[in-house]
């Protein structure tokens, strides 16, 4: 991957060729946010999540919410990551704007994180 900003523009996909496009990007970003620690943590408290929400007998609409709970987590977290790719390119070195965008994100994170744990232990104990 490259840092320059001078590169020239693709054409844009149309169509078909448009939809195909966009999954490879989604697909790229998944791989990049696969790089990240604290997703991988992530992945794994949500497979550990379900597995207490199987063992609990939850329903399908409560293991619904707690996918769709944990889709916006890593939302969340990819969001997180791109704002700390930019904050890193924009302001190498130390900056309060940097460390406050990215505590910012990390708190967008944590607040996600908080849900999952709480509609788990909500549906599980509740």
């Amino acid at each position: 991957m490259t840092d320059r900003i001078d590169l020239p523009r693709p054409p844009q996909a149309q169509g078909a060729r448009h939809l195909l496009a966009s999954a490879r990007h989604s697909l790229a970003g998944l791989r990049r946010l696969l790089q990240e620690t604290a997703f991988r943590h992530e992945l794994a408290g949500g497979a550990a999540g379900l597995a207490l929400l199987l063992a609990g007998r939850a329903s399908f609409p409560e293991i619904l919410g707690a996918a769709v709970l944990f889709l916006l987590l890593v939302a969340a977290e990819a969001l997180n990551t791109a704002i700390e790719v930019v904050v890193d390119h924009l302001a190498p070195g130390w900056a309060e704007f940097a460390r406050d965008a990215k505590d910012l994100g990390s708190l967008a994170v944590l607040c996600l994180i908080l849900a999952n744990v709480a509609f788990v232990a909500y549906t599980i104990l509740g």
